[in-house]
């Protein structure tokens, strides 16, 4: 059985209308609403063969049709019409990034509640993790007589205060000097690079501080550690209440709970670095509590080895061409405030 351009046709029309209607659609309304020259009788023959062929389902007996998993394959790689951002979508992302943004986290959590602001879809988006984090530069601040502060910063713009308690601060002068020795060993080292040899060599240099280099040590591990931790921003969780899909309880429960779950949106998001684009349609999710949902990610990237990805979770009806164009639109706005954050970070 052959899918030939009828039944595309059809088949099309299918989609369209359940993604409007979230209601099963029939021969009648194809035959009414999208004027494809044929009658009712032929229309339903050849939904018989697209049910037949997996393309679509009927939900009950006397129902009409929707898409199945596989349909909104076909639909999304072959049938998709490509959507253009609208004038106010425009200016709505533009005007996130014409903010005063100097923060990273920040920039996540206005990304994530515009996307689902935009989408009405749930949005989780990950902070940028390099390959390997690497020391941008070290700062010690007397606190008081007997405290320090410690501030670390990594060259993906992550900083990290610590405090560190010592029998007696030395003077400023003297806590600028250490600094500036911490930075000339330690600048540019990832973690996996303070090995025996470079520790002597603090020792060695910071001999008459040696109380210093052990919480100091311990700071910048813990720094590096949290650097390296993929941070997950979320937004619009309650979106999916909106949609009859989910308006049985226990299936928008299990899927709460899922959304709450950090680590499973953290695997998620991992798997999807190595694509620009990537669409998983019901079934093909790998988490089980969105079996019932549609997951699109973008990546964007910082740099040549830093990247970050956006996720917009909704029903497997979600609007797949709208969804694209508004992550294309927010992934090439990131980028854009993402290299004034490093070049502003770069002159100073």
């Amino acid at each position: 059985m052959s899918l030939n351009d009828r039944k595309i046709q059809i088949l099309q029309a299918i989609i369209n209308d359940y993604i409007e209607t979230a209601e099963p659609v029939g021969s009648r309304t194809i035959a009414k609403k999208y004027n494809l020259g044929i009658s009712s009788a032929t229309i339903r023959n050849e939904m018989s063969d697209l049910e037949e062929m997996g393309f679509i389902l009927q939900p009950h007996a006397s129902s009409g049709r929707i898409p199945s998993d596989m349909g909104y394959r076909l639909y999304v790689d072959h049938l998709m019409q490509k959507k253009e951002l609208g004038p106010e979508e425009q200016k709505y992302l533009q005007s996130i990034i014409s903010r005063d943004i100097s923060q990273i986290d920040y920039l996540m959590e206005e990304t994530a509640k515009a996307l689902s602001l935009l989408t009405n879809y749930t949005t989780f988006i990950s902070e940028p993790v390099g390959q390997r984090t690497r020391i941008k530069q070290i700062r010690l601040l007397p606190l008081d007589n007997v405290s320090v502060l410690l501030v670390i910063a990594t060259g993906d713009n992550f900083i990290k205060n610590h405090v560190i308690k010592m029998h007696s601060v030395p003077s400023d002068e003297k806590l600028f000097e250490i600094g500036m020795c911490l930075n000339r060993v330690l600048q540019g080292r990832a973690l996996q690079e303070i090995d025996g040899a470079v520790i002597s060599k603090m020792q060695m240099e910071l001999q008459d501080y040696s109380e210093l280099l052990p919480p100091i040590l311990k700071a910048i591990e813990i720094t590096m550690q949290a650097a390296e931790k993929v941070q997950v921003h979320m937004s619009g969780a309650k979106n999916i209440l909106a949609f009859p899909e989910f308006s049985d309880i226990q299936k928008a429960k299990s899927l709460f709970q899922t959304l709450e779950e950090k680590d499973v949106l953290v695997t998620l998001l991992e798997e999807s670095k190595s694509n620009d684009l990537q669409i998983l349609i019901g079934s093909e999710n790998s988490v089980q509590g969105m079996k019932d949902c549609s997951v699109i990610t973008a990546t964007y990237k910082m740099g040549d080895n830093t990247r970050g990805t956006i996720g917009i979770v909704g029903p497997t009806r979600m609007d797949y061409s709208q969804v694209i164009s508004v992550l294309n639109g927010m992934v090439q706005n990131i980028e854009k405030v993402l290299r004034n954050l490093s070049d502003g970070n770069k002159n100073t």
